[in-house]
């Protein structure tokens, strides 16, 4: 986790326009660079490092003596670096796990680099030789990637939005900023006076699709067909996988852990691996919630089951209420259940910085749209239709979930991981049958409860436990989190106010005080950016007009209380 930034063909004082990338300094509270581009005046990178890997020449963008026309900023964690190192005989200058981004474009070009890359990252590759530029996301955008281009060539990137709004441009003077799409990489290229020229914009990777980098994995052979004993079996070992290969870090590793299904299952093979792994610190598992919260009750079980040292933070309404306007700023949307959910996280994410060492986060985000673990999944007309919405839950997390978790983390200077969302671990399973991964006997992730029924891993009363959506569990059931926020926000915003929305609002225009409160809020920070949210995150097949899991019918956990 860090923040990367660059610009190429500024007509403005770079001295001046270098401000903006200080807007995000959060992400990499190590340490900072600004470097000037050899040759071009007004072209640079600025990188704000969080130190995780090589702390001697991890600094960017990065340059090796081999390549010296190759620059690379890049954000993430390419976690076979060192398998395609061996496999290619790359001879490394750092320990550095993007490095090999520079040798495998050197060897096979842009196409091969990013189709080989096991991990998540957004990146900036610029080739001087050849006058090209190239951007990269990875496949479920893990790790967040703005730019902004304008008609006679300037380009801006950078991790967050934050970085670029405030950009001058002689030609613009309001400048379009927009996400740079997951599972793809744009060639550009790079005339004489530093300004650029898009060539294309490529898709590389879907998410149904076995990755490349599989054929140079370690992973022991899978089983082939579809039986139930089959299928369980290959998804261990592809999730015991997806954990052991994100221990790569030099930093303390921690564990957020929520006492659903997901977490809980991460929480507990991270901290079976850690041992093998003879790391000499204990696991510190974090939970979240307000007095009564289902969720604090449950870790706590999940916890005392496998052992880990763990941290409750309490919080109340008052405290949650007051940081919504940091986290929207943070967050850089506006969407009600994202914002909900943002809350706890944030609070969580802000104790672990203050009072403990760990900077490595796992997190059980992704499952859901991966194991179709909504609610409302249970009134999917069919498997197939269940199917076609999971893959387009995934493929707009990087507008929701994985926006949130991102976002969160890196406001207190943490770096999250996702084995949920490992390639290979992801594309098997939505390779099986679709009326494999349907809800069933009324419990969703029917599948992967089943696959881990006879580990031990956690208790039994968790594994099937049913869902429970983030923003509600830290609250008890008998005041939900989002009925606490309405209640203060209606005070908040007048009725008259509500009956001019569509005026003031034209592009997802609220339809509660809740939405319209938000939205005042990310207009002060982002103002005439709304577009940067498509439409807000709501269940399918319900007629529910409030995106909370309380408010379905299939809703159990008051039976639990």
């Amino acid at each position: 986790m860090c923040g990367i930034w660059a610009l190429f063909g500024s007509d403005d004082c770079l001295s001046v326009q270098c401000l903006s990338a200080m807007k995000i300094a959060h992400r990499g509270p190590d340490a900072f660079r600004f470097e000037n581009v050899n040759g071009y005046t007004n072209c640079c990178f600025g990188f704000h490092r969080l130190a995780v890997v090589d702390q001697l020449f991890g600094m960017q963008p990065i340059r090796v003596k081999k390549y010296p026309y190759l620059w690379l900023c890049y954000n993430g964690e390419i976690y076979n670096h060192k398998k395609l190192q061996h496999h290619f005989e790359f001879e490394y200058q750092t320990k550095v796990d993007g490095e090999i981004i520079l040798h495998l474009y050197d060897k096979g070009g842009i196409e091969q680099t990013v189709c080989m890359l096991d991990g998540v990252f957004a990146f900036i590759l610029l080739d001087t030789a050849n006058k090209k530029i190239f951007l990269g996301r990875d496949t479920y955008g893990v790790r967040p990637l703005f730019k902004a281009v304008t008609e006679d060539g300037f380009l801006a990137v950078c991790s967050e939005a934050k970085g670029l709004i405030s950009l001058k441009h002689s030609m613009t003077p309001f400048l379009k900023v927009e996400p740079f799409l997951p599972g793809h990489y744009e060639v550009l290229d790079l005339k004489p006076n530093g300004k650029v020229a898009s060539v294309e914009m490529v898709k590389y990777h879907n998410c149904r699709d076995e990755p490349l980098h599989a054929l140079y994995d370690s992973v022991e052979k899978l089983f082939p067909g579809f039986e139930i004993e089959t299928v369980k079996n290959n998804l261990r070992i592809l999730f015991d996988n997806a954990i052991k290969k994100r221990l790569m870090t030099d930093r303390r590793i921690g564990c957020l852990l929520s006492g659903g299904l997901d977490s809980s299952l991460v929480a507990a093979i991270l901290l079976k691996q850690l041992k093998e792994a003879q790391v000499q610190y204990p696991l510190q598992t974090f939970a979240i919630g307000m007095e009564d919260s289902p969720d604090l009750l449950a870790a706590r079980k999940v916890a005392n089951h496998i052992g880990s040292e763990h941290h409750e933070v309490l919080f109340n309404s008052e405290e949650g209420i007051q940081v919504l306007d940091e986290v929207i700023f943070s967050l850089e949307t506006y969407d009600i259940t994202t914002v909900r959910a943002s809350v706890g996280m944030y609070l969580i994410s802000k104790y672990i910085r203050k009072n403990t060492d760990s900077v490595v986060i796992f997190s059980g985000e992704g499952s859901d749209e991966l194991t179709q673990g909504y609610i409302y999944f249970h009134k999917a007309p069919s498997p197939e239709k269940a199917e076609e919405e999971s893959e387009r839950l995934l493929k707009e997390l990087y507008l929701f979930d994985v926006l949130r978790a991102d976002r969160t983390t890196a406001a207190h200077g943490l770096e999250l991981r996702v084995p949920f969302l490992d390639h290979r671990f992801s594309s098997y399973y939505m390779s099986l049958p679709p009326n494999m991964r349907i809800p069933k006997n009324g419990i969703e992730k029917h599948l992967l409860r089943e696959t881990f029924e006879d580990s031990n891993l956690i208790p039994k009363e968790i594994l099937w436990r049913p869902k429970e959506a983030f923003s509600d569990g830290i609250t008890s059931v008998k005041n939900s989190w989002f009925r606490i926020l309405q209640e203060y926000i209606d005070h908040q915003v007048d009725d008259a106010a509500m009956a001019s929305a569509a005026q003031k609002f034209a592009v997802n225009t609220p339809k509660t005080k809740e939405g319209y409160y938000y939205r005042q809020i990310f207009e002060r920070h982002y103002p005439g950016r709304a577009d940067w949210l498509p439409h807000y995150w709501m269940p399918r097949w319900t007629s529910a007009t409030d995106p909370s899991a309380r408010t379905l019918t299939h809703y159990k956990a008051t039976a639990k209380a």
